[in-house]
């Protein structure tokens, strides 16, 4: 033992402080399941802690009919309402992973699982050519959650209500990065509108008869490549795949902002709840349910996509209705109720954190994530969106940044987002 002097702290380190733990470290205590509860009572949580759990019969139903094949529209109803409670799962796995990990980890975990069915759709119906679904499905998640959640659930709070109140800077903050998303995707639109040309693939379609290379063709225009020569096609996927990444980094960079460098900023939406809640949950079990939920949310949403096709032919369902306005009520129904609720309670900054922090992941990450996923496994999925489809988002961003730069909501705001959603649903109805 080293002898004491007049120059001998007293306490170690000088202040008392305990040196910091390894990383390692303190991961392996985050997984402790020490003082957590039980698996056995993780579990029934899991699956009986919400009524909308029940639905989890489709699961199975899903399994059954894609493998028995059963008729197209019931492999796609069954997948359909099976998807919902997963969503729904997932988001409790997340949520009750996130009490555990701090605020930068959890901020992390629900940045990447936050919007997974998006994720898990998109990639399932990018893996089987459905470029389409799943640009119109990433499309309509966006203007579900600002038009359709945020306008319901600003007309519920403001039914409640006379008027509430929001953190302004926070919210514009969050409105402007959704506002840069939309306008990458009108370059591209701008780009090949400039470069698009009278002769070009528009005409061969005409032509073509056999059915075969008429598919190629259309796939091509699926994909924004249409109307295009060799080089405007080779300059657009350019520009989406370089977008793609700016936007990626774009986003992390808007993470270390709202959980790091600017945090104060959003700490009003944490402390909206006044509850402290404690978890359910315990790591290894909420881990565990995760991976779980997501493999067989995978399965459903291949079976789904898979019976999109047939299902939009024999009944006669336009594809971008059911992309844009059916796909993402399946992926948020859970989501959306959240929204609306904690609106009727009055916590519109948790409203706001959900309705447009959701769009920024998908706009700013997702979309990205499938170009760059489309680059890798060699399906040519561009930032290109069909005319209407740029111009019915840029006007919807257009329309809640002009509502929400007050920093207050009330009903009549959240009736004119929802009439402008139902005039786009019946828009893509008849296109």
């Amino acid at each position: 033992m080293s002898a004491v002097t007049d120059r001998t702290p007293l306490l170690e380190n000088g202040n008392g402080a305990q040196p910091p733990k390894p990383f390692f470290a303190r991961l392996k205590d985050n997984l402790s399941t020490h003082g957590q509860p039980s698996w056995l009572a993780s579990y029934k949580f899991f699956f009986f802690g919400s009524y909308l759990n029940v639905l989890l019969l489709f699961v199975p139903l899903s399994f059954f009919s894609h493998f028995l094949n059963w008729d197209a529209a019931l492999v796609f109803a069954f997948s359909f309402i099976a998807i919902m409670p997963l969503a729904a799962l997932l988001g409790t796995a997340t949520d009750q992973l996130s009490m555990k990990l701090g605020q930068t980890l959890s901020g992390l975990l629900n940045a990447s699982f936050g919007n997974a069915v998006e994720i898990i759709v998109g990639i399932a119906a990018l893996l089987q050519g459905e470029l389409r679904i799943v640009q119109t499905s990433l499309l309509g998640s966006i203007l579900s959650n600002i038009l359709l959640v945020l306008g319901c659930s600003f007309l519920a709070g403001g039914l409640k209500f006379p008027e509430s109140n929001f953190q302004v800077t926070a919210a514009q903050a969050s409105s402007s990065l959704m506002t840069l998303a939309c306008i990458t995707l009108v370059i591209p639109a701008a780009y090949h509108s400039a470069k698009s040309h009278s002769g070009g693939l528009g005409d061969e379609v005409g032509t073509v008869i056999n059915g075969t290379v008429k598919a190629a063709v259309d796939s091509t225009i699926d994909t924004g490549l249409g109307g295009l020569d060799a080089d405007g096609a080779h300059g657009l996927k350019i520009i989406s795949r370089g977008t793609a990444i700016l936007l990626l980094f774009v986003y992390v960079v808007y993470l270390i902002f709202q959980l790091k460098t600017h945090a104060y900023l959003y700490l009003a939406e944490a402390q909206a709840d006044e509850e402290t809640e404690e978890p359910e949950m315990n790591t290894l079990a909420a881990g565990s349910g995760l991976l779980l939920v997501t493999i067989i949310t995978s399965f459903c949403a291949d079976y789904l996509v898979g019976s999109i096709e047939e299902t939009a032919e024999r009944y006669s369902i336009p594809k971008p209705f059911i992309g844009l306005i059916l796909l993402p009520i399946v992926a948020n129904a859970a989501e959306h109720v959240t929204s609306v609720w904690m609106a009727m309670k009055n916590k519109m900054e948790l409203t706001i954190g959900i309705c447009v922090g959701s769009s920024i992941q998908i706009a700013a990450f997702v979309v990205p994530l499938l170009v760059i996923v489309g680059w890798i496994t060699g399906h040519d999925l561009t930032l290109f969106f069909a005319d209407f489809e740029t111009i019915v988002l840029f006007v919807s961003v257009l329309l809640v940044n002009f509502l929400i730069q007050d920093g207050k909501s009330n009903y009549m705001e959240g009736l004119m987002l929802v009439t402008l959603y139902l005039v786009i649903a019946l828009a893509f109805w008849v296109s």
